[in-house]
C-alpha cells in the first residue's frame, strides 16, 4: 500500500463511522461523493506540480554554493604571485582534522580550508575532486610530517588496524592505481600554504596523495630542481596554524618534535601520536564578487532580475494554493460526515427514568 493509502482509509472510515440504531451505516450522498473526488484530484495535481517548480528555481550540489572569502582569517604568509588572489568560482575543500600539538597535550580539532586553482591545474583538480566525492581521505591520518618543510596524507590505505600506529604494511605507498600527468603552470609554485602532488621518481605517478607546504618550499618548483620537479594546484585558506601544529608533533623520526633529538634510524616522519584526517569534503566555490550569495539582486539585467522574483512568486503562489487545497478537502470532509440519516430510519432516544423515593412525613 502507497503512502497516501492510510489517509484514504482515515477518509473511508470517517465517512462510515457513524452508524443508527441497527448498525446500518450512514453513507455519503452523491454530491458528497463527486466533492471527495474533486478535492483529491485537486491534491494530486499539486503534488504533481510542486516538484516540478522546486527542480527549475532550486539550485543543489556545492557548485552553487557561493563561499565568502572575507570568512576566511588564518592563511599562510602571502607572497607576491598569482596564488595570493582567490578566484570567482574556484572550487573549495575543507579538511577536518585532529592531532596531539605535544607530548602530555590534549588533542586539537579543526577545519583546513584549501583553495583549488581550476583554472591552472584543471586534471589535477578534477583528480582531487573526484577522490574527495569517492570518500577515500576520510579517517585516514598524515603518514608524513616533517617540521618546516610538509604534512603529507591522501594515502587511502593509511588508517589504522586496530590501535594507532597499526595500518597496512602498504601505507605511504598506497592510492586508487590512477595516476595523471604532471600538470604545471607558472602561475602555481610552493609558496607557504600551497597543496602538491606526491609523486614517485615518475614524474607522472601521482595518484592520491597529496601534501601541504608548511612553509614556503620553492626547492620542490621544477626552475629549481634537475628534475620536473612537483605539481602544485591549491592553497590553504583559512586554518593555517593547524597545518603548523600538526608539523610540529612528535614523529618517529624527531620524537621531542622540537629536532633537539633525532632519530637516525627512522626518515618516515610517521607521527607518534596520530594525526587524523577526519573527513574531506567539497563545501562550495570561491565568491569573492558575491554572485552566487546574492544572485541576480547584483545582475545589471534587470529581465533576469524580475524573471527570478517571477520565479519565487510562482513558487509561494503555489504553496498558498496547497494550503487552501488542503483547507477546503478539511471543510468537505467535515462536511460530508455530518450527512443526517435516512428519514426513514429514527435515532434511538435514551429513555429517562426517575425512581420514586418514598419520603415519611414527621410524626
Amino acid at each position: 500500500m502507497s503512502r497516501a493509502a492510510p489517509f484514504f482509509c482515515l477518509l473511508d472510515k470517517g465517512l462510515h463511522r457513524r452508524t443508527v440504531h441497527g448498525g446500518e451505516p450512514i453513507r455519503p450522498t452523491m454530491k458528497g461523493r463527486l466533492a471527495i473526488l474533486l478535492v483529491l484530484n485537486l491534491l494530486c495535481m499539486t503534488a504533481s506540480v510542486a516538484p516540478i517548480a522546486q527542480a527549475d528555481t532550486g539550485n543543489t550540489g556545492w557548485r552553487n554554493v557561493g563561499i565568502d572569502p572575507a570568512m576566511w582569517l588564518d592563511g599562510p604568509e602571502p607572497e607576491d604571485t598569482p596564488m595570493k588572489d582567490t578566484y570567482q568560482g574556484n572550487a573549495i575543500v575543507e579538511i577536518e582534522v585532529s592531532y596531539v600539538p605535544g607530548h602530555l597535550t590534549s588533542r586539537a580539532y579543526g577545519v583546513v580550508v584549501i583553495e583549488l586553482f581550476e583554472q591552472w591545474a584543471p586534471i589535477t583538480t578534477e583528480n582531487m575532486i573526484t577522490n574527495v566525492e569517492d570518500g577515500i581521505y576520510d579517517g585516514i591520518f598524515f603518514h608524513r610530517v616533517i617540521d618546516d618543510f610538509v604534512v603529507q596524507g591522501g594515502d587511502p590505505t593509511c588508517s589504522r588496524v586496530g590501535a594507532y600506529p597499526l595500518t597496512s604494511p602498504q601505507c605511504g605507498s598506497g592510492g586508487t592505481g590512477d595516476t595523471i600527468p604532471l600538470e604545471l603552470d607558472p602561475n602555481l609554485s610552493h609558496v607557504d600554504g600551497a597543496i602538491g602532488m606526491a609523486r614517485s621518481q615518475d614524474p607522472d605517478s601521482a595518484d592520491a596523495q597529496w601534501y601541504i607546504a608548511e612553509t614556503e618550499a620553492h626547492n620542490l618548483d621544477p626552475e629549481n630542481r634537475d628534475d620536473e620537479g612537483y605539481a602544485t594546484f591549491g592553497i590553504v585558506r583559512d586554518g593555517m596554524s593547524l597545518v603548523r601544529g600538526i608539523a610540529l608533533t612528535p614523529t618517529s623520526d624527531d620524537p621531542t618534535g622540537d629536532e633537539q633529538i633525532q632519530n637516525p634510524a627512522s626518515s618516515a616522519g610517521r607521527p607518534i601520536y596520530e594525526a587524523e584526517i577526519i573527513s574531506v569534503r567539497m563545501t562550495g566555490v570561491s565568491d569573492p564578487d558575491g554572485t552566487l550569495r546574492f544572485g541576480d539582486l547584483l545582475d545589471e539585467d534587470t529581465t533576469t532580475w524580475f524573471s527570478s522574483l517571477s520565479d519565487a512568486f510562482a513558487v509561494i503562489g503555489l504553496s498558498m494554493g496547497a494550503v487552501g487545497v488542503l483547507a477546503v478537502a478539511g471543510f468537505l470532509v467535515f462536511y460530508v460526515g455530518r450527512i443526517d440519516p435516512p428519514l426513514n430510519i429514527k435515532p434511538e432516544r435514551e429513555q429517562l427514568t426517575v425512581d420514586a423515593v418514598l419520603i415519611e412525613e414527621p410524626s
